[in-house]
């Protein structure tokens, strides 16, 4: 079966919550969907433009005073079922890539020390996207971001999903550092 490009899937649930600009589009993608989904301006803008020509989203050119037009994009009807069916379908099984856990497992010629350093690295960057999760979900039960009930449960969701994705990953960074102990001297 062909590889399915989830991207246009991507921008057509950003379009399906608010219309923008391939810059806001990007910006939304960062602040909601970005701690699970990358999005780049590389993939956006061809795939906005094949978009528009399936009919999938609409272009409108806004000018604005003192600054340069901004071609707003928004979802059509037939991108809404479009998305719509794709949302139905199964997930797919994606392959697990991990440099951190290639390197490991590759490392026995490597000091036990230069390993370590990785673990506590990706331990303090899992506290610190721990942090950035709990102060989103903070800021979805503080009452600031308006949005029906429906859309705060999922995106509370994903954020449970990081937050205990995190928790995981730092539990099994410190019980590695307590096996890298065991053969720091072989």
């Amino acid at each position: 079966m062909a590889k399915v490009n989830k991207t246009k899937y991507a921008l057509l649930g950003i379009l399906n919550n608010k219309s923008g600009s391939g810059y806001d589009i990007k910006k939304m993608c960062d602040y909601s969907i970005g701690h699970f989904w990358n999005e780049n301006y590389g993939h956006i803008y061809p795939v906005l433009q094949k978009m528009e020509e399936e009919d999938l989203i609409t272009k409108e050119v806004k000018q604005t005073e003192g600054r340069p037009a901004k071609n707003v994009y928004s979802i059509t009807q037939k991108g809404k079922k479009e998305l719509e069916e794709w949302l139905m379908l199964p997930i797919e099984q994606q392959p697990t890539r991990s440099e951190l856990l290639l390197k490991i497992f590759l490392s026995k010629d490597i000091p036990v020390e230069n390993i370590a350093e990785k673990i506590k690295k990706r331990k303090e960057d899992c506290k610190r996207n721990l942090q950035k999760y709990s102060e989103i979900e903070e800021l979805f039960n503080s009452g600031k971001i308006q949005a029906d009930k429906k859309n705060l449960v999922l995106w509370t969701i994903t954020i449970n999903n990081g937050k205990q994705g995190e928790e995981a990953e730092i539990k099994w960074c410190n019980e590695t550092l307590e096996a890298l102990e065991t053969i720091k001297d072989l």
